[in-house]
């Protein structure tokens, strides 16, 4: 009888039905589902009791059946495409299933462990969550140059090995991280303080990763390294101001010194322009000097081809050009006269102004459309010209 029979708590005075009477047409029906006869004959008492164990069992095996199918079913299981499946049968690899439906034997005779190889692990070193949380065990070293610096950085890793990942593995991010930190120092030891601060901070990521793959790899974790982030590297706080100053310093040393190679930028080629100019003034100097010389000896070959033709006329020609070019270049002559105790004194450069005031009367003016105006050096030139006559002609009457 159900519980929502309607004849429930009619009998026994209002009370719950018999446990064994429910149980009894319990049986009934599953001996019946089973093909049994069921226990509802016309005998007595001991039909009917011999019929309940009977259908007991029947239902005890239909129970059996489902709970066997059940744990038949149990053995299905879906692997995804980002995803392994590492069947173990006794704790021990049987298999790598690839994704889709997968079906192994139940537990306890086997198991299976899902592996993500896609998804993207991070382990953080020198700090947690941020990096104003330091751990400063993890974040200070030691540079080459015997400085300490502090560095924190982010690692980022999936998986290449499923089964190297759960059978060799205690804790991944653990060993990751100590990985990190092992590759990370020996980088830092061996580069100065600035290099790893500043212009070589990719350089120093670079062989890190290296070589904290090179370090799991050789512990066999089935651990691939993505990527190596420097978040922060810095000088300790406790030295932070001097460091700042240091750099300062530093900074102005590259200034001044690019300064002083701009300086050299623009001197340097100007000299260099220079001394060429100069070079060539002197190549040309000497390409005069050397024509100038051989035009003189050339010229002086005549002149004594001519001497040996004529040596009194060539002489006292030579003595006149002599003259000439020697008076041509001076206002004032003294004459020191043969046979005498006095010096005569020709004032050329009054006899050239008064040559200049004395015009005659019956010359016309000129004027500037008429006539190319006359240069007072012309008529310097003339006036010296009648002064160095008119001096030759005495000297040729005392002689």
């Amino acid at each position: 009888m159900g519980l929502n029979d309607p004849q429930w708590g009619k009998n026994n005075n209002g009370g719950p039905p018999d446990l064994e009477e429910l149980l009894r047409k319990l049986n009934a029906k599953v001996s019946a589902m089973m093909g049994g006869k069921g226990g509802q004959g016309k005998g007595g008492s001991g039909q009917s009791g011999g019929g309940a164990p009977q259908g007991f069992a029947g239902g005890i095996g239909l129970i059996a059946a489902i709970a066997a199918l059940i744990w038949f079913g149990s053995g299905f299981y879906i692997v995804d495409a980002s995803q392994r499946g590492l069947v173990l049968r006794f704790g021990k690899k049987v298999e790598i299933t690839d994704p889709g439906p997968r079906w192994h034997l139940p537990f306890p005779i086997e198991t299976v462990e899902i592996v993500n190889l896609s998804q993207v692990r991070t382990v953080e070193v020198g700090y947690r969550d941020n990096v104003k949380n330091k751990i400063l065990k993890e974040s200070l070293m030691l540079t080459d140059d015997e400085n300490i610096i502090d560095i924190q950085f982010a690692v980022q890793y999936f998986l290449s090995d499923p089964a190297a990942y759960l059978f060799n593995n205690r804790m991944p991010d653990e060993n990751v991280r100590q990985a990190a930190e092992t590759a990370i120092r020996e980088v830092v030891g061996k580069n100065k303080m600035d290099f790893v601060l500043y212009e070589g901070r990719e350089q120093v990521a670079a062989a890190a990763t290296k070589l904290m793959q090179e370090i799991l790899d050789r512990y066999k974790s089935g651990i691939l390294i993505s990527k190596l982030t420097m978040q922060n590297a810095q000088p300790p706080e406790q030295v932070q101001a001097a460091f700042d100053d240091a750099v300062k310093a530093g900074q102005d040393r590259e200034r001044q010194k690019n300064e002083g190679q701009a300086y050299a930028n623009d001197v340097v080629p100007r000299a260099r322009g220079t001394a060429a100019r100069l070079i060539q003034e002197s190549e040309g100097y000497k390409q005069s000097v050397i024509a100038n010389a051989e035009g003189d000896a050339s010229r002086f070959k005549q002149i004594l081809v001519e001497y040996e033709k004529a040596p009194a006329v060539t002489r006292e020609r030579m003595y006149i050009d002599m003259m000439q070019q020697v008076m041509g270049n001076v206002s004032k002559v003294m004459v020191d006269q043969k046979n005498g105790n006095n010096l005569l004194y020709l004032p050329l450069d009054k006899l050239i102004e008064t040559s200049r005031a004395v015009v005659p009367a019956d010359v016309q003016p000129v004027t500037k459309q008429d006539a190319a105006p006359v240069t007072s050096h012309g008529n310097d030139n003339i006036a010296a010209q009648r002064a160095r006559d008119s001096l030759l002609g005495r000297d040729r009457e005392t002689r």
